[in-house]
């Protein structure tokens, strides 16, 4: 019980297709795959923003590394002309 044979899914699809025409089992697959297509390229977009903004962080905390560094470079600078 439960398993379900070829002909049986034949005789279902069969029956579908009488149901619905192809002209619709088409047009309700182009729906299907066009919806499939905008979740994948959304997932994508939101994973290029978060890597996007991960890649602004680091840069904003190197350049304050950065500017850190210099501004004690310069103090050292300065001490050492007092």
């Amino acid at each position: 019980m439960g398993n379900i044979s070829i002909w049986q899914l034949l005789i279902v699809a069969l029956i579908v297709v009488l149901l619905f025409g192809t002209k619709k089992l088409r047009g309700i697959g182009s729906d299907l795959g066009g919806a499939v297509k905008g979740f994948k390229k959304a997932m994508s977009d939101e994973e290029q923003a978060a890597a996007d903004k991960k890649a602004l962080e680091d840069n904003a905390k190197e350049t304050a590394a950065q500017n850190t560094a210099a501004q004690n470079t310069t103090e050292q600078k300065n001490k050492e002309q007092a």
